[in-house]
């Protein structure tokens, strides 16, 4: 049975009280950032206002020194507000994760005030290094999300969005030993490494003409050999893989290896394909969770459309949540849509007047669908049963 309607007016009030706040938090974080898994300023300032407002901390989680949980009760059911604060080296916030951190905060805060002995938790989750580390995946690993019934956020972006059309990614190092010799003194005798890892990379640019929609693969060359009168016998590869599902992902990784394979047994070499990142999976919206958010966004005057179809918008550790947890990751549009993230004027829009609208706008969206996930039995009942 569903409980009684969420004190909408009442939350609208408390983000109001709140907005300068949240601003200044934002504003801090912006004027100084931190990059992944070094975000140790951005998580005191987190940790200390969740503190300060009666949550239980945990610190240091999943043996992340900037990783947190913050917890406000004890008993399910759990909504978890997530808060990503690390900043891209040499462009700052140019992912608007300053955004991201004031968002997840003040809603947990709103959420906390006004929930008037509802029963159930708001969990506050700081995830680390989502730019490339997989903080998230970490936290996953650690049994953060275990007994959580939602997973909230939203990210800042060129597009109004209800859901995030995001692909599983994961780096790997392709390695090819050849043989050493003297290219004029005694070149039948060498083993050209180097010739390996030129013909993986010609081979999978034959393979990318044929890939599905949202899959591809990008390398470069880490190693090549040391001097050019002697036939490399070490040649080192890095190589990213994309591609719209993790299903998608691992058959994309096996043809990494199948070619490589082939390649050393053509040419004589021995060869190593192994990971070298977190694996992000693909986002699986919450179409229950996501159009909750997209109506409660519309009082603030921004409506959210569906993606546009065949554009992908990257990959995100979010994924790995989506994976267990019914989650939501809206994006809301802090530039124009000619605008693009991971850019100098991105970072210069995440601390301009129309992400403190947005991020006002967000807060009591967010608030309100927390709200009415700790209330409504049918809601969280329709959520994962469209998990």
């Amino acid at each position: 049975m569903s409980g009684p309607k969420p004190p909408y007016r009442r939350v609208r009030d408390e983000v109001a009280r709140r907005a300068e706040e949240l601003w200044a938090v934002a504003c801090a974080l912006h004027a100084d950032p931190e990059t992944a898994f070094a975000e140790h300023r951005a998580a005191a300032l987190l940790t200390g206002k969740l503190e300060g407002a009666g949550f239980e901390v945990r610190r240091n989680v999943a043996d992340l020194p900037t990783a947190f949980t913050a917890r406000s009760g004890r008993e399910r059911p759990t909504v978890a507000l997530l808060l990503e604060y690390d900043a891209l080296p040499g462009l700052g916030h140019a992912c608007g994760h300053n955004l991201i951190a004031a968002a997840g905060l003040g809603a947990a805060l709103v959420v906390d005030a006004v929930r008037d002995g509802t029963e159930g938790s708001v969990l506050a989750v700081g995830s680390p290094a989502e730019e490339g580390g997989g903080g998230k995946a970490f936290l996953m690993g650690a049994g953060v999300f275990d007994d959580v019934d939602a997973a909230l956020m939203f990210h800042p972006g060129v597009h109004d969005w209800v859901r995030a059309p995001l692909t599983a990614q994961q780096q790997y190092r392709v390695v090819f030993r050849g043989r050493a010799a003297h290219p004029t003194g005694n070149p039948t005798e060498g083993i050209d490494a180097l010739a390996a890892l030129i013909e993986l990379f010609n081979v999978l640019s034959a393979l990318g003409r044929r890939l599905p929609a949202g899959s591809h693969i990008q390398g470069i060359i880490t190693h090549g050999g040391t001097a050019t009168n002697v036939v490399p016998d070490l040649a080192e590869g890095r190589f990213g893989l994309r591609a719209a599902t993790t299903a998608a992902l691992d058959d994309l990784a096996a043809q990494l290896h199948t070619s490589a394979e082939g390649i050393a047994q053509a040419i004589g070499t021995s060869f190593e394909v192994e990971p070298v990142s977190v694996r992000y999976e693909h986002f699986r919206d919450n179409r229950v969770l996501s159009e909750h958010f997209a109506g409660h966004l519309t009082r603030a005057g921004i409506t959210l459309t569906p993606p546009v179809p065949g554009v992908y918008l990257g990959s995100s550790d979010i994924g790995n949540v989506s994976d267990r947890v019914p989650a939501i990751h809206p994006f809301v549009a802090i530039t124009d849509s000619d605008g693009s993230d991971h850019t100098p004027e991105f970072a210069a829009a995440a601390a301009c007047e129309r992400a403190r609208h947005v991020l006002t706008a967000v807060v009591e969206a967010l608030a309100s669908t927390a709200l009415d996930v700790l209330r409504d039995t049918d809601l969280r009942a329709r959520a994962w049963g469209r998990h």
